[in-house]
This record gives structure tokens, C-alpha cells and sequence, in this order.
């Protein structure tokens, strides 16, 4: 060893010593630890005279003692058993639990100390089916905590209680201020704030957390909190079922669209992607907790249906992640909307929340956004009933659709003119010579310039706007609790009678009768057997019952499976297809009166005598037919 070896050891021991006499408890430290590991050793002693107490009272009377019926612990030992649980934040855990309430004309959001959360929401423009004040989720359905390790334990803030700060009051009625609750850890340079406030006359709620002075407190391997909420949605409609059949949460991507869990199904899904906002949809409301920036990743989710309950319709969680960097003081910025699905509403907020109702996907959806909606809108600005709001909007669309109807009806009336020839046709060829009873068919609509086809493409332009209809109305909260005749509430079925549990024909049809539902259908035969007859006989154009004979009772047979569908519907939604069928009577019936079938007969002898044109279309379809009767050809 030489001379710098044996300095560098000494140096190394001087630091250790001074180190250790430097680190070493002073008196007051040392006495206490001796207060607290005496407090221990009491309580203890105490948990086992209390143990053996309670085991000498079940063996004499066969009995099962609380604990903490028969001892009460000193203050000391609680003091030392919250320190043990709870570390810097003991002194939260122990208070009372006090309410503030923030209102605006629109909603009542009540919060409280314990967990410094969201404790119940009140929307006060709306009703419940029963007309009790609409509360979204209160006190005992739901809960909002955050989770962070901090000196080696598990804490959540749902068990601590926050303390107001500035002027923050426990009576904060009419008053959109901020209100702000801390959460100490220790001193008050430590602590845990959330910040509450109104965002003016609006849904919206802001929300901030911030984190002040724990940087040396939460745990050096944390990069991010986690903020847990949830609820259980209470039941606000008449159809618990519907309600079940439309819940579900939403959420939108940092950077991609919105996805959702499937309504009718109970799933948990794990998210590996940064999130802008959740919310937990119900059938006409939904609550949003919206990020200013982005919740990082990853971000679980459940929705599961509460199947026992008639209160609750489910149950909706989710676990977000909110970065934490270990500064001094940092805060992230949070927005929940509490209000009704609306798509005026949901899409003034420009954060995509309005992709919630479900209005169709595809060209259903555009049908609705562009054309159903604006009409919708413009009509309910005149404040008129919603049940001639949908009159009017019923007539604006067939108005609209005239001409398309036009179309097929002279296609049906020059199939009519037809008949007796397409007949003749069917008689020659019967059932044993499909091949050429379809080119003499061909053959026909050539010489008389008929395209057969050209009565469904108008029928196929119309799908569209029926099967965005059939979103529309079921989503729509215009309707909610809005009466028309007989009908209650437009927005769900209108029951005439309640014939109550009946084996199979509820599963199939439901417990009770829905008129308008009775009338569409009714209306739905009434207009198939009408068109039959103007067709014919079979309502297939061109005498098609020959070719497919099961179609004429399979048309029959549909309104009545759509009864058993839209007997739990939306009565508005019914009462618009029985109109669309009562205004097509009247279009049908000034059709057929003001066309003339003879003028269509002259006109198909004209053609007949003209050299025939063959379209590109009729041209395809004749090569496939002799491809196919060469194919029969070859294997014969």
C-alpha cells in the first residue's frame, strides 16, 4: 500500500464517521420513536386482551363480539394505526363529510370532502319517466379517486378528506366561482388540490388536479397517477330494457376517431393508446370526463349490465392515467360534461361527442346529419307539436321523394299494360324451359323499350332515408316526454294495454300493445294488398308469382315481424311509418288517376314498331343467358 492508498482509506473513514454521527436521530427523534413503538407495543397489547376476551366470550356464550363493541382504543393508538396506513396524509384521514354545491340553470353538481369528488349530478331541466328530479348518478352509485404510491403504501384519495380553500364554502348555491379542496400531507406546503367551476351556463364542469410539493413523496418510479370513476347509471325511463340496449361507453382516441363497447354486450377492454375523453352514455344522457390535452396510456374500461336490478341499468368504469413528472408543482386540466345527447348540443363542443347517438353508420348517418336533422331542427323552431313536427317532416320527405315514387309507379303501370303478353309467355314456357322463357321475356322488353329493373332502382333510392329514420327517431331526445294523442311520451312505445307476464309472446311481441305500432301495421298490409291488386293479383311486376310463389305471403308476413320489433320502439318512430304509408295511399291513388294506362298501351305499340334499342345492360344480360345455355348444353 502506498502513501495516497492509505490517505484515500483514511479520508473514506473520516467521511463514514462524519456521515454517521451527521445522520444519527436526535434526542427528540429518539424519544419519538420511543412514544411511537410504545403506542405500538400498547395497542398491541390491547388488540390481544381484546382477542382473548372475545375468544373466552364465544366459548361461554356461544357468541360473536365485535372488536370494537367492547374496547376503545386511546387516541394515541388511532393516531399511530392511521400513521401506519395513511404515512405524511394521516392527518385526512379523519373528518367530516361535508357537501358544496355548484348550480346554473342547467345543472346541480354536488361534491363532497370525503374523496373531494363528484358526488351526485342533477340535470334540472329534465324529468325522470315517473317525474322525480333527473339525477344522473348520486352518492351511493358512483365514485371518483385517484391511486399513487407514496412512502411505500397504497393510497387512495376516496378515504381521505379534502379541506376548502380561500372562498371555497360548504354552501355555494347560484355561484359559478371556483371552489377549490386540498388534500395535505403533513404541512401545507404538501398536498393534493382539485379545482371545481362552472363553465358558465353550460353542461360543462371544469376540473383540475394539482399536485404541489410531493415530488420527494410520491414514489420516484411513478410516472403517472390514476384517476378511477365510475358509476352505476339509475334507471330515467320508462323501458329499463331500451335503456340497457342503448348504454354503453364511448371514448375518442388522442389521434383516431371514437369507438365504443357494444351496447348488448358486458366486456372490459384495455386501451394502449392516449385518449382525449370516456364518457359513460346513457339512452338520452351521458356523463364525459374530457381531457384538456390527452390521458396517457394505457386506459381500462368495463361496462357490465346491472341484469338483478331494476334501479340501476349498468355499471360503467374506467382507470385513467394522468402523467406525473416529479415537479415541484404540476397540474392537469380536466372538463366533465353532464347533459343530455343532443347533437346540437354534443357537436357545439367540437371534440367529436356527438358521435354518442347513434344516428347509423355509412350513408345512413349522412342522411340523417345533413338532411333529417336541418328539417328537424327548422321545424322545431316554431315550437309546434312534435306529433305535426312529424307530419310536416313526413310530408317534406315524400314531397321530396315524389318523384322517385313517380318513377316506379309508371314502371309498374307499363308491367300492367305488359301482363296479359308476359302472361301468354309463362303459359308457353311454364316451369320446364326457364332458359328460354327468359329470353322471350328479354325479347319483349326489347321490342317495347321496357327496362324491368327500372321500378326497383327508385325503391333502392329509398332505403336509405327509411333506415335512417329508423335511427333517428329512437335517439332522438327531442321526443322525450313529448305526448301526441294518446301517446305519452313519443320516445318510447305507447302503450294501450299492459296484459302483463305471458310465456313466449313476450319474448316475441312484449307485455303490452302499442297502438300506433297496431296502425303502422295494419296501414303496412292495407298498402301490400293494394299494391298487389293494382299489380295484379300477386304484386310481383310482370306476373312474377309463377317464378317465386312464396314471395306474395312473405310480404305479407313482414309488417307482422316488424310489429313484434317496434312494439317496444319509439311510438314516434312508428307513428311516422304508418303516415309514410297513409300519404303513399294518396300519392298512389292521384297517380292513378291523373296517368293514362291507354296512352302507356300506344305508346309500348309505337315502340314495338321501331327497330329495338339494346342497352349495354340488356346487352350483358342476354350474353349470360346463352353462356348459361351453352353451359346446360355441355353438360347434358
Amino acid at each position: 500500500m502506498d502513501r495516497n492508498s492509505f490517505v484515500g482509506l483514511l479520508l473514506i473513514g473520516a467521511i463514514l464517521i462524519g456521515w454517521m454521527y451527521w445522520s444519527m436521530p436526535s434526542k427528540e427523534e429518539i424519544a419519538k420513536r420511543k412514544r411511537i413503538q410504545d403506542s405500538v407495543i400498547t395497542v398491541q397489547k390491547e388488540m390481544e386482551a381484546h382477542r382473548q376476551m372475545t375468544a373466552k366470550a364465544t366459548d361461554a356464550n356461544n357468541a360473536v363480539i365485535k372488536a370494537d363493541s367492547s374496547i376503545t382504543l386511546s387516541d394515541s393508538a388511532k393516531a399511530v394505526i392511521r400513521e401506519s396506513q395513511y404515512g405524511m396524509f394521516s392527518g385526512a384521514a379523519q373528518g367530516e363529510n361535508k357537501t358544496i354545491t355548484l348550480e346554473n340553470e342547467l345543472i346541480k353538481v354536488t361534491l363532497q370532502s370525503l374523496g373531494g369528488r363528484v358526488a351526485s349530478v342533477e340535470l334540472k331541466n329534465y324529468k325522470t319517466n315517473t317525474g322525480k328530479p333527473l339525477i344522473l348518478f348520486d352518492a351511493d352509485s358512483s365514485f371518483q379517486t385517484i391511486q399513487f404510491i407514496a412512502q411505500s403504501k397504497g393510497l387512495t384519495t376516496d378515504s381521505l378528506y379534502f379541506l376548502p380553500e380561500g372562498n371555497s364554502s360548504f354552501v355555494k348555491e347560484g355561484d359559478s366561482a371556483k371552489v377549490v379542496l386540498r388534500l395535505y400531507a403533513g404541512d401545507k406546503s404538501k398536498y393534493i388540490e382539485y379545482i371545481y367551476g362552472l363553465n358558465g351556463n353550460s353542461y360543462l364542469l371544469n376540473y383540475k388536479i394539482n399536485v404541489v410539493g410531493l415530488q420527494n413523496i410520491i414514489a420516484s418510479n411513478t410516472s403517472d397517477i390514476t384517476l378511477k370513476w365510475g358509476m352505476k347509471t339509475l334507471s330515467q325511463e320508462k323501458s329499463i330494457k331500451n335503456e340497457r340496449n342503448t348504454s354503453t361507453i364511448y371514448y375518442k382516441y388522442a389521434e383516431e376517431d371514437v369507438d365504443y363497447i357494444k351496447e348488448t354486450a358486458d366486456e372490459k377492454k384495455s386501451l394502449d393508446a392516449k385518449l382525449k375523453w370516456v364518457a359513460f352514455k346513457q339512452q338520452f344522457f351521458s356523463s364525459v370526463l374530457i381531457a384538456e390535452s390527452a390521458f396517457e396510456k394505457p386506459t381500462d374500461i368495463e361496462s357490465i349490465k346491472e341484469k338483478t336490478s331494476e334501479k340501476y341499468v349498468k355499471s360503467f368504469t374506467a382507470q385513467l392515467s394522468i402523467p406525473y413528472n416529479h415537479l415541484a408543482n404540476e397540474g392537469f386540466a380536466m372538463k366533465f360534461y353532464f347533459g343530455p345527447n343532443q347533437y346540437k348540443t354534443l357537436k357545439s363542443y367540437d371534440i367529436g361527442l356527438e358521435k354518442q347517438v347513434p344516428l347509423g353508420w355509412g350513408i345512413f348517418g349522412w342522411v340523417n346529419r345533413l338532411i333529417v336533422i336541418p328539417i328537424f331542427d327548422f321545424l322545431n323552431s316554431f315550437n309546434l307539436n312534435f306529433g305535426i313536427v312529424i307530419l310536416i317532416l313526413t310530408l317534406v320527405i315524400k314531397a321530396c321523394l315524389f318523384p322517385i315514387a313517380y318513377k316506379t309507379y309508371m314502371s309498374s303501370a307499363k308491367m300492367r299494360v305488359l301482363k296479359p303478353e308476359i302472361e301468354v309467355i309463362n303459359k308457353k314456357f311454364g316451369t320446364t324451359e326457364p332458359m328460354k322463357k327468359q329470353q322471350a321475356m328479354m325479347e319483349l322488353y326489347r321490342k317495347t323499350g321496357i327496362n324491368p329493373l327500372s321500378g326497383c332502382i327508385p325503391v333502392l333510392l329509398q332505403m336509405p332515408i327509411l333506415f335512417a329514420l329508423f335511427r333517428f327517431f329512437p335517439a332522438s331526445i327531442e321526443l322525450r316526454q313529448q305526448g301526441f294523442l294518446w301517446a305519452k311520451d313519443l320516445s318510447t312505445y305507447d302503450s294501450i294495454w299492459d296484459f302483463g307476464y305471458v310465456p313466449i309472446i313476450n319474448s316475441i311481441y312484449g307485455d303490452h300493445v302499442s297502438l300506433f305500432t297496431l296502425l303502422m301495421t295494419v296501414s303496412t298490409i292495407l298498402y301490400t294488398y293494394s299494391n298487389s291488386q293494382l299489380m295484379g293479383g300477386d304484386g310481383m311486376m310482370g306476373g312474377g308469382n309463377t317464378q317465386m310463389p312464396n314471395m306474395k305471403w312473405m310480404m305479407y308476413a313482414f309488417p307482422f315481424i316488424f310489429m313484434g320489433v317496434l312494439n317496444n320502439y319509439s311510438a314516434g318512430l312508428s307513428y311516422y311509418y304508418f303516415l309514410a304509408n297513409m300519404i303513399t295511399f294518396g300519392q298512389t291513388a292521384l297517380m292513378r288517376r291523373f296517368v293514362d294506362e291507354n296512352a302507356i298501351r300506344s305508346k309500348i305499340e309505337e315502340n314495338k314498331k321501331k327497330p329495338p334499342k339494346v342497352s349495354k345492360f340488356q346487352q350483358r344480360l342476354e350474353q349470360m343467358t346463352k353462356d348459361r345455355q351453352a353451359q346446360i348444353r355441355n353438360k347434358k
